[in-house]
Formats: C-alpha cells, structure tokens, sequence
C-alpha cells in the first residue's frame, strides 16, 4: 500500500516542477510562491517534526534546533565555497572582474550551487517515502494521514526542484533530470521500508538539519531573487499564499 500511494507523490512531484517550468513568463511570481512554500515547509512542518522526534537536549538547547542552525550555516559556507571558487576559476581564465557578477554587482549564481539544492529535495524527498512506509507499517490510519500530507506537498518538492536547479544556471535537461529523481525518490523511500526501519530519533536528526539548510535557500537566495526585478505585491501575496497552503496541508493532515 505504501508504495502504491508513493506512486501519488511521483505524479504530484511531476505536476509541480511541470508548473514551474510553464509559468517562466512570471518568474517573479514563481520565484515567490517558491520561498513561500520552502518557508511554510521549514517552519509549519520540518522543524515541529524534528523536534518531536530528534531526542533529548545537547548542552541545554534541544538537538533538532542546533542541527537546524548546523544546517543553515552548512548552506552557507558551501554557497560561498562554490562562488569563490567559481570566481578563482574566472581570474585564472582572465575574465574581467565584473564578468562573474550578478545583476546589479551581485555574487553570481553557480550551478553546482542549484544542483546541491535540488540534491538536498531528492534526499528529502526519499525521507519522505520512508516516513510513508513506516507510517502504513503502525496502522492503515496512521498511513493514511501521512499519505495525505506527502502527495500534497511534493507538488511543492516538485515546484522547488525544478526552480532551484534552473535558478542558479543549469539547462533544462539538468532541471528534469533532478525534477525525475526527485519524484522517483518517495517511491524508493516507500520500498525501502520492507527491508529496514530507520530510528525516530535519526529522522528527526535529518528533519532538523535540512529544515535549516532550506531555510538558508529561501531567504538568501529565493526570495530576494523575486523581489530583485519585480518588488511588487503580487510576488510578496504568492510568498504568503505559498506558506498557507502549507499551513492548510498541516491542518488537513491532523
């Protein structure tokens, strides 16, 4: 049962990065609607979780909040790892000094940078899957409203995949065959489950951590990308409807 309904998430994933790529006229919007979804899903769902499941306290401060700020600054330095050695690479090449920047003077966008991102969505994406599995393996409800929140919000994996890869440069092509992996990964997940159960407290673990690394995505990079061409109201209601949608999710799975 489990894999049958991962099979859902498959064609919800495909759905949302089809969306993505479809509205490329109003990428301002897509860009905020994006943030607004990852900022839902961080804050409503991801960090609630991890800090149910991750365990005691580490040195007075509970473990899922500091893998969350872990996570946040591992986002960080490796973005930074990556623009300074993409701009190493334009000096040793003798390329100008602006010919790396961004609009504006801005640090460019490398694309290892959106395809480490998107890695991150299919890795979750296959936790995803196996909080399915395990979920039917308590009880048919239990799966049931598990089932309900997964297939419904990797409409927003999917959605996220696709835009963060092509965001930071790559083609097309790179960004289906992230937008694939990532909707394949809940069904693997799903399958996984019949050969192992993975412990609460190391899903919490994980939760934590990559909450604060999607966090890092949304507010330093999403967001402000939204607003750089287009600082209208129209983009900043599609971060705040992105986020109630993921509250309503929240809700309707209980």
């Amino acid at each position: 049962m489990a894999v049958f309904v991962a099979l859902g998430a498959f064609l919800m994933t495909l759905f949302g990065g089809w969306t993505a790529r479809r509205v490329t006229d109003r990428r301002h919007l897509v860009l905020g609607l994006a943030g607004g979804l990852m900022l839902g899903v961080v804050g409503l769902e991801l960090l609630p979780e991890a800090m149910e499941m991750a365990g005691e306290d580490f040195l007075g401060v509970h473990r899922a909040l500091l893998l969350f700020v872990g996570g946040f600054l591992f986002a960080h330095v490796v973005e930074r790892l990556l623009a300074v050695r993409r701009a190493a690479h334009g000096a040793a090449d003798g390329a100008g000094p602006h010919s790396h920047g961004g609009a504006g003077g801005r640090p460019a966008r490398t694309p290892e940078v959106g395809l480490t991102a998107a890695a991150a969505m299919v890795l979750h994406s296959l936790m995803d899957g196996i909080a399915l599995g395990a979920a039917f393996q308590v009880s048919g409800g239990v799966g049931a409203t598990v089932a309900l929140a997964v297939i419904t919000h990797d409409f927003a994996d999917g959605f996220n995949t696709y835009t963060l890869t092509s965001l930071y440069g790559n083609d097309r092509r790179r960004a289906f065959a992230m937008l694939l992996a990532d909707a394949v990964a809940p069904v693997v997940g799903a399958a996984s489950t019949l050969l192992f159960t993975l412990p609460e407290e190391l899903l919490g673990s994980y939760l934590g951590f990559f909450g604060g690394a999607l966090l890092y995505l949304a507010a330093a990079e999403i967001l402000p990308e939204a607003h750089h061409e287009h600082p209208a109201l129209s983009t900043l209601l599609c971060t705040v409807g992105g986020v109630v949608f993921i509250w309503l999710v929240v809700a309707l799975a209980g």
